[in-house]
């Protein structure tokens, strides 16, 4: 079930929706409130002493997000809104079951060591291959999916590639090359974790090599893809992976992966220039000036509700772009929810890092650290731009914060240890 989370998440174009379903159209989306009720109904059948018995604080700072988000939803329709703004409000609160419906299904369902390594292994296949569609994208000049727009009963909101300089920007299956960004660096420390331990598998396996494919292939999409977010992202994902791999591989990875994209830089003329230019030129770039701007406003828009903020999913685009999900978060959800939403993001990475201290296997420390590790650069990246709004790094966020409870589970089980 939650392999087929991946596949849509990841696989199906976050820019073409069921027509028939309006914004509520989007096959992850929709599977993802399949997950919940499949959840519920197993709960409901659930016996007493079934029970797992290691708690999860996850649990606690989903439902006090959940609660927050209901609150604010429910101030915001009695102060009275605009026509158009209720209904992506009520959308809102659907993509927040959904994304409930993958956070406890992950939480709950992956039990076992094996469990966790075969999600670990197709989330890194998965962010290969979104990586590969980019580098296919930067190289042709096109997004290559056109043929999405000739299918029946779909609506397809496809624009061109979009560039930078001379360069084409590329964002695979997203709406936007941010939204590519994000799995394609977050899958990195998975991918560097499966390489490093050959796949999780017992066994040797003569497709090994493959995982340092992936790991090429994620690194140098990062690169050209011409986004101070993606190499910032990159650097972040390098950086949280070294904890989770021997400290022989440290060094391989480190040269090895600086000797590959200075490699790149020298083949694609012109790369070096606009990605330093990126950085040199930020403080004039219209759009690191729209968000520092963006920060300025911010009392002026939380003023009349500082708490619970203005309304989850009401602060439409034409109000004001912020370019970062915290801040976003804050105005919409209030002080209560953004810091809701860091505790959320807190305790993920804290589980994940607990579960590589207790557990007695050392690849279950290894894939709870790169766990970890992708958290952490997903984290990062919600400052760069608006990430709980776009359906791909949302919808990775929560599926990652499930992972990493879950890993919790499994160092505990393996640890021996019942904290019931």
């Amino acid at each position: 079930m939650l392999t087929i989370y991946i596949v849509l998440l990841l696989g199906w174009p976050s820019f073409m929706t069921i027509s028939r379903w309006g914004s509520l159209g989007r096959p992850s989306l929709l599977w993802g409130l399949i997950l919940l009720f499949w959840w519920i109904v197993t709960r409901l059948q659930t016996r007493a002493d079934d029970e797992t018995t290691i708690p999860q604080p996850l649990r606690y700072a989903f439902g006090a997000l959940v609660i927050v988000a209901l609150v604010s939803f429910a101030a915001a329709m009695l102060r009275g809104q605009p026509t158009d703004q209720i209904s992506p409000a009520v959308t809102a609160l659907f993509r927040l079951a959904s994304w409930a419906g993958v956070l406890f299904v992950a939480i709950d369902g992956i039990r076992t060591h094996a469990d966790a390594a075969r999600l670990v292994r197709r989330l890194a296949i998965g962010g290969a291959a979104l990586a590969a569609l980019g580098l296919a994208q930067f190289v042709t000049g096109q997004t290559l999916l056109d043929w999405t727009s000739s299918i029946p009963g779909m609506t397809v909101d496809l624009a061109d590639a979009a560039t930078r300089g001379s360069f084409t920007r590329a964002s695979g299956t997203a709406i936007h090359p941010l939204e590519y960004a994000v799995p394609v660096v977050a899958s990195l420390p998975l991918a560097i974790t499966a390489a490093v331990n050959g796949g999780f598998r017992a066994r040797f396996s003569p497709h090994r090599g493959w995982w340092w494919v992936a790991v090429g292939v994620i690194t140098i999409a990062s690169v050209i893809a011409v986004s101070r977010s993606a190499i910032i992202g990159l650097a972040v994902a390098v950086i949280f992976s070294l904890p989770a791999i021997p400290v022989a591989f440290r060094w391989v990875i480190g040269v090895g992966g600086g000797i590959l994209s200075l490699i790149v830089l020298a083949v694609v003329p012109g790369l070096l220039g606009t990605i330093v230019g990126l950085f040199a030129g930020a403080s004039d770039d219209p759009s690191t000036q729209s968000r520092v701007d963006g920060l300025a406003r911010v009392p002026e828009f939380i003023s009349s509700s500082p708490l619970l903020g203005q309304g989850f999913g009401t602060f439409l685009p034409r109000y004001y772009i912020f370019d970062n999900a915290w801040v976003l978060m804050l105005v919409e959800l209030g002080v209560i929810g953004v810091v809701s939403f860091a505790m959320l993001v807190t305790i993920a990475i804290g589980s994940a890092y607990s579960a590589s201290r207790v557990s007695r296997v050392a690849s279950t420390k290894a894939m709870s650290r790169a766990i970890a590790a992708s958290m952490v650069t997903i984290a990062v990246l919600m400052i760069f731009f608006d990430g709980v709004s776009f359906t791909i790094s949302a919808g990775l966020l929560f599926f990652m914060a499930g992972m990493a409870a879950a890993m919790r589970s499994v160092a505990h089980a393996e640890a021996g240890i019942d904290n019931g």
